[in-house]
């Protein structure tokens, strides 16, 4: 592909990102269409925008270099980032909308009473949203180094660019329309090639796709890797982060805000579900061609979705293919970075600029800055698993939040403060010393140790131990439960009258 092909790939993604929030812009008018888009979008418009922000870097290159690295063992992550949304329908979608609030913070406010607690919350889903922006600059600058030639921190720049100004036009109004198309682009931008590419691997006899994903498990990996020894529980630990993780992020949970009512929010999901059952069979099918076809691959890892269609089709159609794979990671990066940007701009305005447009308008703006300098600092990473690492924090943080506030009525603002701060610290702390381990300052020793895994991924403990400071501590202050605590869950729990 040659860079101006690339190039083109990646403004026409962006241009047309930019025309659908001027079209959202021209119906957003009230702080009800910036915040939750008035809560009149449709189940099917929803669950497409939710696949279009879900379905990020990591689900649209990293599942693809995963599976072609590590074989069947990568195929947890597709599975654990599909059934999240099964919790989502069972524990959280229909309640969350009930409750009537804007964002996650103004839940904890509305359950618990709590200025503390909101504040808590609210720096919690800052602090996810930044850490979650990352790996989609990270993605867009690996995009545009191997297509066009340019540096990295320009592809990170235009998408922080383009995502401000299509948040800043419309807020979630404008967004909707964005994400929404997001998706079905990200989706024939890899079922197109996808289909090319069996079809090509059929007429040369080689269609054994399911036995190219279960031979072997590419090169040796280290401890807590897909595929090494310990992978037992590196795979329990994965997967209680991926179902828990998404019951915690922010952009996905302030989606349902925008339902007319719970039942449509319940029927959102189960949309969701299917969508994204049809959507990772193409990233799961270049993984297991690149592991029969292309495996010199393997060493350009999240690459490998935009690189296999060209090398394995010779002339103007694979070149043409593999545009189409570049302009779908544009679209992932975009929209799944545009749907931090409004959750976090959200709690930024509430809480400094008392929920005005003009205050959102402002902290959408000042929420980019933060990530948009920390992808310029941090070396490169694996994208699914340094998202796998965010679902692990947000499981350990908001995930007990919600489900003990939605589901027992113990709940007191001490105890939700405890479990979460617990949470983040055990999770955080476990990351930081994943970090010094990996590097070798803590010695080699370490490195080999069932610490190292347990710090790589650290929701197998860290879960279960926010959730036990948040029940214990509730058990401990449990005369300070809020007054209102009965009539709000019976709000949550009250299915609306039918019209």
């Amino acid at each position: 592909m040659t860079p101006a092909i690339g190039l083109t790939a990646l403004v026409v993604v962006a241009v047309a990102t930019v025309l659908v929030g001027f079209y959202g812009l021209r119906i957003s008018r009230t702080t009800g269409d910036f915040y939750v888009a008035s809560r009149t979008v449709p189940p099917w418009w929803n669950a497409s925008a939710i696949g279009g922000e879900y379905l990020s870097a990591a689900s649209f290159l990293g599942v693809a270099g995963l599976i072609m690295i590590s074989g069947s063992n990568a195929l947890w992550y597709p599975v654990g980032y599909t059934a999240g949304f099964l919790m989502l329908l069972l524990f959280v979608a229909a309640p969350l909308r009930r409750s009537g609030a804007y964002t996650i913070p103004d839940f904890t406010a509305a359950r618990l009473g709590s200025l503390a607690a909101r504040r808590t919350t609210s720096v919690l889903v800052i602090l996810i949203g930044w850490l979650y922006i990352i790996p989609q600059l990270q993605g867009a600058a690996l995009a545009v180094r191997i297509t066009t030639g340019l540096p990295g921190w320009a592809g990170s720049a235009a998408v922080i660019v383009v995502v401000v100004l299509a948040v800043m036009l419309g807020g979630m109004r404008s967004i909707t329309f964005v994400q929404a198309f997001q998706f079905w682009l990200k989706l024939a931008s890899l079922a197109v090639p996808a289909v090319f590419l069996v079809l090509l691997l059929a007429g040369r006899g080689v269609p054994d796709l399911a036995g190219a994903v279960t031979a072997g498990s590419g090169p040796e990996l280290p401890a807590g890797s897909l595929g090494a020894p310990d992978g037992g529980y590196r795979t329990f630990s994965l997967l209680l982060a991926l179902l828990f993780g998404t019951l915690g992020l922010p952009h996905v949970l302030v989606r349902f805000y925008t339902n007319p009512d719970g039942r449509t929010a319940r029927r959102t999901t189960v949309i969701v579900l299917g969508l994204l059952s049809v959507f990772y069979l193409f990233p799961t099918a270049f993984g297991a061609i690149g592991r029969l076809a292309a495996p010199d691959l393997a060493s350009q890892g999240d690459a490998l979705a935009i690189l296999l269609p060209e090398r394995l089709l010779a002339g103007p159609l694979g070149t043409a293919l593999s545009a189409l794979v570049l302009a779908g990671a544009m679209a992932a990066f975009l929209s799944t970075t545009s749907g931090l940007l409004v959750s976090v701009a959200g709690v930024i305005s509430q809480e400094l600029f008392s929920g005005s447009v003009r205050g959102f308008r402002v902290s959408a703006a000042l929420s980019a800055l933060v990530p948009f300098s920390l992808a310029l600092g941090v070396g490169p990473q694996a994208l699914a698993g340094s998202v796998g690492l965010v679902f692990a924090f947000t499981a350990s943080t908001i995930c007990p939040l919600l489900v003990l506030g939605i589901w027992w009525r113990g709940l007191t603002p001490a105890g939700a403060v405890a479990g979460m701060v617990a949470g983040a610290l055990a999770c955080g702390g476990a990351l930081i010393a994943s970090a010094l381990i990996a590097s070798g300052a803590l010695g080699e020793a370490v490195q080999h140790s069932f610490l190292a895994v347990a710090c790589a991924q650290p929701a197998a403990w860290t879960v279960p131990l926010a959730f036990a400071a948040m029940l214990l501590v509730s058990r401990a202050s449990g005369g300070t439960v809020p007054r209102g605590a009965d009539r709000f869950l019976v709000r949550l729990h009250s299915p609306e009258p039918r019209d």
